[in-house]
């Protein structure tokens, strides 16, 4: 009976240390690329989040993970339904970090050839 207890206490303490680590575990970029390519993501929003006539632009400055995941969870339009079975809140992390990896697009006035048509 001791023996259970204290492996019970060991299985107890192994789980907390593992989602701690989970929960700190920061967002992988290359992981959320894997993801978004192969998910159908891309077929509908483009390889880079930008979007087409099908479906909005997502990137460079995406929702946060948590909004990302509700809609995906609970769209009823053309997008199809995502559960936490096919991407975890982990994935969506990873894939809103791909998105966020971005850089924002530049201004009109910092790109020489659009700057020479200003009237």
């Amino acid at each position: 009976m001791n023996r259970i207890a204290v492996l019970s206490a060991v299985a107890a303490f192994t789980l907390s240390i593992a989602t701690a680590f989970a929960a700190d575990k920061a967002p992988s970029v290359a992981h959320g690329r894997a993801l978004f390519m192969n998910s159908g993501c891309k077929n509908c929003h483009g390889t880079q989040g930008q979007g087409s006539g099908s479906a909005p632009k997502l990137a460079p400055n995406p929702m946060p993970a948590e909004s990302i995941a509700q809609f995906i969870r609970g769209t009823k339009g053309r997008m199809p339904p995502y559960s936490a079975k096919v991407l975890s809140d982990g994935d969506v992390a990873d894939i809103a970090a791909y998105l966020a990896s971005f850089p924002p697009a530049k201004s009109p006035d910092a790109i020489p050839a659009l700057k020479d048509l200003k009237p």
